[in-house]
């Protein structure tokens, strides 16, 4: 062995030399009797919980079949016109032959799981681990929690053939722009993203059309992504529209 592989240590992958060298191998560690914890709390014991999080999250929603996602705020009551649009819009996606999927929390989300259960439906919901939310709503028959937003995202749009956007902040347009950026750049095959309550949109409407459209930072094509209706009745007619054209995935998820 020359000096310079004596000075080199190897962990796996990992090549450590210098200051870097660990005085004790990752057995001695691994087997002392009161060795530290601060492991656990370390990026990559992270990396593995994340893994087991996609995990999970595969495993539950792989035989879901073809499935709508419903987004909205979780701060609009049951007495909420918009709470009610969501119950309807939830029994009509039934009816059409697919599942929903919620955040699994308060609001629009409890709606459009409530819809779905009482139309004898699927209803799924994607909880997150937040500080300020109690858990998955009772109208949720599987659910699955999550403590990272980026893989919770991933199984609404592996396992969505549309978004169906009801009225919400910050956590609504994160999942809205998502799904409109994946399309934008052809990561994923489009399906319909359908915005609910054309008042409450139109500002933002307004201001991708010109300010965003206008500036050169995005084409007119990218807009027409997105459909605007104002019923269940208008929003249940978008969704039809497209299961007319790409045939519900029986037994598989919808997304790749």
């Amino acid at each position: 062995m020359t000096p310079e592989e004596r000075d080199r240590h190897r962990k796996g992958p990992i090549t450590l030399r210098g200051s870097q060298r660990p005085h004790r191998t990752t057995d001695q560690r691994l087997l002392e009797e009161d060795g530290e914890t601060d492991w656990v709390h370390a990026d990559p014991w992270r990396v593995l919980r994340i893994q087991s999080e996609f995990i999970e999250g595969f495993g539950a929603l792989a035989e879901l079949g073809s499935a709508i996602s419903i987004f909205g705020s979780a701060r609009l009551s049951e007495d909420s016109p918009f709470y009610g649009c969501a119950v309807e819009i939830a029994k009509g996606v039934v009816e059409l032959g697919y599942a929903v999927i919620t955040g699994g929390g308060p609001g629009i989300m409890e709606a459009g799981n409530r819809g779905a259960q009482e139309a004898g439906g699927v209803s799924v919901g994607l909880g997150i681990e937040l500080p300020h939310e109690q858990g998955l709503n009772d109208y949720v028959d599987l659910g699955v929690d999550f403590r990272y937003f980026f893989v919770r995202k991933t199984m609404f749009v592996k396992y969505s053939s549309g978004f169906v956007v009801m009225p919400g902040g910050f956590g609504t347009l994160d999942e809205l722009f998502e799904a409109l950026c994946l399309m934008q750049t052809h990561r994923i095959d489009m399906f319909p993203v359908v915005l609910v309550g054309r008042d409450y949109w139109q500002g933002l409407l307004d201001w991708l059309r010109t300010t965003v459209v206008d500036g050169g930072m995005a084409n007119p094509a990218d807009i027409d992504l997105i459909r605007v209706v104002d019923t269940p009745r208008e929003a249940l007619d978008v969704l039809r529209e497209h299961a007319r054209k790409t045939p519900l995935a029986v037994g598989t998820s919808s997304r790749t």
